[in-house]
């Protein structure tokens, strides 16, 4: 196939989080043919029941190719015009996997031998194929991660920190509020000293971010609520410590902030003649722990309509990607030399 048959295949199979089994097979199914062809092996590495991440290699891994082979809901197959391919996955990141793999292929032509492709599930939910691969190293010095950076090396990303905030009360009818104490009422204090947290800079990456995304609680109008929730989510500049610690003062005498999500921000290097940028979203990158060697990142498609219901990418963008693959990775095997 060629890179766009490749993309549209891949979008044409539903790997909405958990589900990636069917692309999984898929995939394996695919590096084994390149694999017999070219004296490579390809492994299938459970993560749990039904769900594994695909690894493709030839000699000892110096350079390794890695993206997600999930996707976030709801799924929608792909279609394409004269100058893009549209569906869920085209940029984020079903087209970075087609390039990732045209790019592997041309190096194999051109007889360099010690790169690996690592495709791996449950990105978008929790890392849990990153973390497994974390687990089970193989020896690669270099990590070159996909995601949609619109054709640009990134030099550092955003890390995210993802709280529950739960406060309690007591439920009594809303004639006679002073026989309960409300939940709601204290959140909405812990929320407000929350808004005013002193959040950390970075002159890299910029200024930390906080949402707050949702907010539940309660049970009738009439009744005081006992129980309530928010989300609170953080887009980190550092390694979190001390947006942990405020976060816990915040709250205190309010509610409790429960830590659901701590991963640190990332920084990392150039590569020569490569545009570079920076980006607030978080990767796999941290939850492979530098164990598959030094991370870079890099992948065609906008992140700005990954997610959303116009999903699409370049044709362009994807031909030219699996150009600038082979070059980064070209410059990382000759600093190892032969």
């Amino acid at each position: 196939m060629n890179v766009f048959e490749l993309t549209r295949a891949l979008v044409d199979i539903d790997s909405v989080t958990p589900n990636e089994e069917q692309v999984g097979v898929f995939l394996a199914g695919y590096l084994s043919a390149l694999a017999a062809r070219t004296g490579g092996r390809v492994e299938r590495i459970e993560v749990e029941p039904h769900r594994y991440n695909v690894l493709a290699y030839w000699n000892a891994p110096v350079v390794t190719f890695s993206t997600h082979i999930d996707t976030v809901p709801p799924f929608f197959a792909s279609r394409e015009d004269d100058e893009f391919i549209w569906g869920r996955g085209a940029c984020d990141t079903k087209g970075i996997i087609a390039s990732m793999i045209l790019a592997a292929e041309a190096l194999l032509a051109q007889g360099e031998r010690r790169v690996a492709l690592l495709f791996v599930v449950g990105e978008e939910r929790n890392s849990a194929g990153a973390q497994a691969a974390s687990l089970d190293p193989r020896g690669s010095k270099y990590l070159i991660n996909g995601e949609p950076t619109e054709s640009k090396l990134v030099l550092g990303s955003k890390g995210a920190l993802r709280f529950e905030v739960v406060a309690q009360g007591r439920m009594a009818h809303s004639a006679y509020p002073h026989l309960g104490e409300s939940a709601i009422e204290k959140l909405l204090d812990a929320l407000e000293r929350v808004r005013k947290i002193r959040l950390p800079s970075d002159p890299v990456l910029g200024a930390s971010t906080l949402n707050i995304g949702t907010i539940q609680g309660g049970r009738a109008p009439n009744v005081i609520p006992d129980h309530a929730m928010a989300e609170v989510f953080v887009r980190l500049v550092d390694d979190g410590h001390s947006t942990r610690r405020a976060m816990a003062e915040a709250v205190a005498g309010k509610a409790e902030a429960k830590e659901v999500l701590w991963i640190p921000a990332v920084h990392m290097g150039p590569i020569d003649g490569l545009e570079t940028c920076v980006v607030a979203f978080t990767t796999d990158i941290p939850a492979f722990n530098g164990t598959w060697g030094t991370p870079y990142l890099y992948g065609p498609g906008s992140i700005h309509v990954a997610h959303t219901d116009r999903e699409h990418i370049a044709k362009s963008d994807l031909v030219a990607a699996i150009e600038t693959y082979q070059t980064i990775a070209k410059q990382l095997l000759r600093s190892e030399g032969t």
